[in-house]
């Protein structure tokens, strides 16, 4: 008799960051997080209650990434 064991595969961990942890996070103030969200530039948040909502850290560390990666590649503001 051969016993397999089946272990359910690891989660990614992940946390949710509120808006004042990400607008530390980002630089960027409630208006303008919310306004890239509406044209579908920045990450959406997560509704946590009816009065709460809530950003995945690794989408909002993602979007950080990827704008220094743009300005890495020249896409940065010109003066």
């Amino acid at each position: 008799m051969q016993l397999v064991h089946t272990a359910a595969p690891a989660v990614r961990r992940d946390r949710l960051l509120r808006l004042p942890e990400v607008e530390a996070t980002t630089g960027l103030r409630k208006s303008s997080i919310y306004l890239l969200m509406k044209r579908g530039q920045f990450p959406r948040c997560v509704q946590l209650t009816a009065r709460c909502v809530a950003w995945p850290e690794s989408a909002v560390l993602q979007f950080v990434q990827d704008r220094i990666g743009e300005a890495k590649q020249g896409g940065g503001v010109q003066a």
